[in-house]
């Protein structure tokens, strides 16, 4: 019997996809908040609900399996329990609601526009053609990665793929091309620079752009909620507003860290011939290339609502139309094909991991439990006494700092952000509110500054070896 036992232990441990610690841990999580007595002000769906939240997002720092695999648990187990309706088909109706979002259905077809970037070599071109530019310098070059990472923003949803799958390869071959590699102990040559430069590019220009990185509709979303829907950030707002800070900070970037972290080399004049021979193996500018680009400048235009300016409001697009259009154009033109969107996996993994995501959040919000703890938030600033200005600057920086605790940024969003802001609304002067929102919606993209688990690019330039995390959240040699 006991071999048995064994036996099937054995078996279980080597066949299962997930790890048997975390599994406990969540395991407990759940428990634990379940045996909680309801609190005062919710009701027992609602309570059951937060503790289906919770163990969910514990599940996903943890890292039990995959975030797309620990969504789809959350919508069985909604779907199961139903805390959201009376049957298991409103259950299920409910756990699938977000589905038909627009915003979600934005970034996933960005996402698979954003394929053409590498299909085409565009991506590799654009970095190549900056570091041609600027490259006679090492604080050169990190202005080109900057720029690089500017351009492509707009049009890259996932800023896994822009920093680790665009702009990454590129630093890396130019810190090869020097021979600044971790194995020799030669890093500090220019690798280490270049690899800070290229990773805090990237949360700084995902603030920019709506579509920069995926959890910054959901953003969006808390931001119309928390303001009865009086200010809503549309393509064309949250690019203007971001504009000004953000090119400050891509201005100063590069040379703050060309401070902190000087490289071994500060003449790099080889850097240019290695581009022009990159490129030059590229050879000129292909037919797929300049579709990418025509594309990428029509939906410009078009989120930018250019069209409704000259003609008027009739010529309005919603920016999931213009991407449905632009990957339209895409696929007739040849320029990515049938196969590749079917094969872009972190497209259609960011359609269940974001859908399952945004739907508890929404349910959260009409079960009151959003309410409720705000209210409490609220309570406890009052009763502290503080300003509305202290009130904000608080409210911004735990956010920001609560990071530390997250692995993935939208689930950061999803667990804190509409409590946070929706707390702001209530406790701020009224025509202080439109800027604590915009201070809110950078620092969701900012915070990924903080450590080398904080988003899907970090690890990627972290296992570099070009860099090193230090405790307190910032790069070092």
């Amino acid at each position: 019997m006991w071999n048995g036992l064994l036996a099937a232990l054995r078996y279980f441990q080597s066949a299962v996809p997930f790890r048997l610690g975390p599994v406990l841990i969540t395991t407990a999580v759940l428990a634990a908040l379940l045996l909680i007595p309801t609190p005062d002000g919710l009701s027992d769906p609602a309570w059951n609900l937060v503790a289906i939240f919770l163990t969910t997002i514990v599940a996903i720092i943890v890292k039990v399996m995959p975030i797309g695999v620990m969504a789809l648990m959350a919508i069985v187990i909604v779907s199961l329990s139903q805390v959201t309706a009376n049957s298991s088909k409103g259950a299920i109706a409910d756990a699938l609601s977000s589905f038909s979002s627009p915003l979600i259905w934005l970034i996933v077809v960005a996402i698979l526009i954003s394929r053409g970037l590498k299909k085409t070599g565009l991506g590799n071109r654009i970095g190549l053609q900056f570091i041609a530019l600027l490259g006679k310098r090492t604080l050169g070059i990190g202005y080109g990665l900057t720029l690089c990472e500017l351009i492509l923003a707009p049009f890259t949803p996932s800023n896994t793929a822009r920093g680790g799958g665009i702009v990454h390869p590129i630093m890396k071959s130019i810190a090869s091309a020097f021979d600044s590699d971790p194995a020799k102990g030669t890093e500090a040559k220019v690798g280490t620079y270049l690899a800070l430069v290229n990773y805090h590019a990237n949360p700084i220009t995902s603030a920019m752009f709506l579509t920069a990185t995926a959890p910054n509709p959901l953003v969006v979303d808390f931001v119309a909620k928390a303001t009865n829907q009086t200010f809503q950030l549309s393509w064309t707002t949250w690019a203007l507003c971001m504009l000004l800070p953000g090119l400050l900070c891509l201005l100063l970037m590069p040379l703050v860290i060309y401070l902190l972290s000087p490289p071994q080399l500060k003449a790099t004049p080889n850097a240019i011939d290695y581009a022009h021979a990159e490129m030059a193996k590229m050879g000129p500018l292909s037919g797929s290339e300049k579709v990418m680009l025509g594309t990428f400048g029509l939906m410009l235009l078009l989120w930018a609502n250019v069209p409704a300016m000259l003609l008027g409001p009739a010529f309005t697009l919603d920016p999931t139309v213009v991407a449905f259009l632009g990957l339209f154009i895409l696929i007739i033109t040849g320029t990515i094909n049938w196969d590749d969107v079917l094969s872009e996996k972190s497209a259609w993994d960011t359609l269940v991991w974001f859908g399952a995501l945004v739907m508890l959040a929404e349910q959260l919000n009409k079960l009151g439990v959003i309410s409720w703890f705000s209210l409490g938030m609220k309570d406890a600033i009052v009763a502290s006494g503080i300003g509305w200005l202290a009130t904000a600057a608080v409210l911004v920086g735990v956010f920001v700092f609560s990071h530390y605790l997250f692995a993935s940024t939208t689930a950061h969003i999803s667990a804190m952000m509409l409590a946070f802001i929706m707390v702001g609304a209530q406790l701020i002067p009224g025509e202080y509110v439109v800027p604590f929102m915009l201070l809110m919606a950078a620092g969701s993209a900012i915070m990924m500054t903080l450590t080398h688990y904080a988003t899907g690019t970090s690890p990627i330039i972290f296992g570099s070896g070009l860099s090193r995390w230090a405790t307190g959240g910032a790069w070092a040699r």
